[in-house]
């Protein structure tokens, strides 16, 4: 419980400490969340040629669940460097920092979900008994931040250029990613798509968004990559858990 506590207070001070002194604080998110949803919504439904009432709650949903994606994924190589007065002195185990990341993107994520429930309410989304699966399907999600940003941040204590490339690479992969847009709604055949891990990560929380269930395709990868990763993950950081200290 102590350890909860320590990792909520944790997060919270990353988000209060970004906005200090701003009026608005984190709900400057909230605002610029909006105004991004507003403007690209309304080019990039003429792009598509798709009706805005189905555009626009699908590209908010995207938009939102791609930022709390890339927020810790983007983050994640440099968690043990900013955290190393802490690992140095204090006697705390290393997987707090990766939930404490993750976490604090998660109270990002609840400051953003408002303005897809107005855009869902303006655009008349239908929502279903699917759209109960929302919390297992993020949750689920959530289970796959934690190892990929505890994997990163013990390659990017080693390996400082890491951080630089994830910053390069982020923003190349969202236009590969159905940020904007679905799968289906590609010219092209939509099973190149699914070959992105990333397109996985999305369509699970955004299929119950929109009150359609995820497909079996996404859930099984979901999972595939949650046990995969954190096999992987778990012995790689088991065998170097002892080096973060002198690393950082």
């Amino acid at each position: 419980m102590q350890k909860a506590s320590l990792i909520f207070f944790m997060a919270w001070s990353d988000v209060s400490a970004r906005y200090k002194r701003s009026v608005l604080g984190p709900f400057w998110l909230t605002l610029g969340t909006a105004v991004g949803t507003v403007g690209l919504g309304f080019i990039w439904s003429e792009l598509f040629k798709i009706d805005r009432s189905t555009f626009i709650p699908t590209l908010t949903s995207g938009l939102i669940i791609w930022q709390f994606i890339a927020g810790c994924i983007i983050e994640a190589p440099t968690l043990f460097n900013r955290q190393a007065a802490i690992i140095r002195n204090l006697v705390l185990p290393l997987s707090i920092h990766p939930i404490q990341l993750v976490f604090k993107n998660l109270i990002n994520l609840m400051h953003n979900l408002p303005v897809y429930f107005v855009v869902a309410i303006v655009f008349q989304v239908n929502f279903t008994y699917y759209s109960l699966l929302l919390l297992p399907c993020l949750i689920l999600v959530v289970a796959n931040l934690l190892w990929i940003t505890l994997m990163l941040g013990l390659l990017g204590a080693r390996l400082r250029d890491l951080e630089y490339l994830v910053a390069a690479v982020m923003p190349i992969l969202m236009f590969l990613s159905p940020v904007m847009y679905r799968p289906n709604y590609l010219p092209f055949s939509q099973k190149l798509m699914w070959l992105n891990p990333f397109s996985h990560l999305i369509e699970i929380v955004r299929a119950p968004l929109l009150g359609i269930p995820p497909s079996l395709l996404v859930v099984y990868t979901n999972l595939a990559l949650c046990i995969l990763g954190w096999s992987v993950t778990l012995i790689f950081f088991n065998k170097k858990k002892t080096r973060v200290a002198l690393w950082v």
